[in-house]
């Protein structure tokens, strides 16, 4: 596996969450990676990555020690309504309640700014997770992509 190396830390080790404007790039690639999302088209442009940060209403990391171990973003019209996107933290940092502290920071930043409508399209098998944060399943409604 590439990326930067990462030990498993001990059970109660702290982790610090803080909004960001910019990510260490081999630290996003292995978060990335490990949630399955990194594909090798990406290699060669990794261009798009500060952009990415950058241009997200609201991009927090959580960090062990300089080591950023998770992460979780929101794209938004700044005012009304906000989807959240990218939530995964490492997997030997999983089960600890850093996703679930991630998705409440990211909340807690786009209601400061009146946001009133937060959405999202979870990956399989994380209902559960993001209903006990509050979010609902939308029935009448169906998640699409404009496949290009």
């Amino acid at each position: 596996m590439t990326g930067p190396s990462h030990m498993p830390p001990p059970p109660d080790a702290p982790v610090e969450l803080r909004q960001v404007d910019t990510v260490d790039l081999a630290d996003f690639i292995h978060l990335y990676r490990s949630a399955g999302w990194w594909h090798g088209d990406y290699d060669g442009n990794t261009d798009f990555v500060a952009a990415l940060v950058k241009g997200s209403a609201c991009f927090v990391a959580a960090f062990d020690g300089p080591r950023m171990v998770g992460m979780a973003r929101a794209l938004s019209d700044g005012c009304s309504d906000a989807y959240v996107q990218d939530v995964t933290v490492l997997p030997w940092y999983r089960g600890r309640g850093i996703g679930s502290a991630l998705v409440r920071f990211v909340v807690a930043k786009l209601r400061e700014r009146g946001v009133d409508w937060i959405g999202l399209v979870g990956e399989p098998g994380s209902t559960a997770f993001y209903e006990r944060l509050g979010f609902e399943e939308l029935p009448s409604h169906r998640p699409m992509r404009l496949r290009l």
